[in-house]
């Protein structure tokens, strides 16, 4: 991958994910996601019927409580479905703490605007190591 475009952010959870980005404004909760496929299952949520699985996953927070975060995510991680990386706009202890046991790197304040700068599609690189998200866009 050839990046056309790097931008900063904060590193969360440590780790290094690329994927294509699968972009929603909607709080998330990986209970919510059929361990099988990663096809979240929420009547309502603007990610119903796609899968979170290798992706990118943009979101605006997570919600639930941590048994069923950090169950939703180890089933997720059993079958090996979990996104490659979460970017995320409002960061939360449940989905941190969820994503640190299950090894999920997280990012968040990213320089601009993610919803802005990122779209459906987009192949990136984030690296919450490096605090950087390297976007390669359509």
């Amino acid at each position: 991958m050839a990046p056309e475009r790097m931008v900063r952010c904060r590193r969360v959870n440590k780790g290094k994910g690329e994927g294509e980005v699968l972009l929603s404004k909607d709080a998330i909760c990986f209970y919510l996601c059929d361990p099988e496929t990663g096809v979240v299952i929420e009547e309502g949520h603007a990610l119903h019927g796609k899968s979170v699985a290798g992706k990118i996953l943009v979101v605006k927070s997570g919600k639930g409580s941590s048994v069923v975060m950090m169950d939703g995510l180890y089933q997720l991680k059993m079958r090996n479905n979990l996104p490659a990386a979460i970017i995320v706009d409002e960061v939360e202890p449940v989905l941190v703490s969820s994503c640190v046991v299950a090894g999920v790197p997280v990012v968040d304040r990213l320089e601009e605007n993610p919803y802005t700068v990122l779209k459906d599609g987009d192949r990136v690189i984030v690296d919450a190591d490096a605090e950087t998200v390297l976007i390669e866009t359509r």
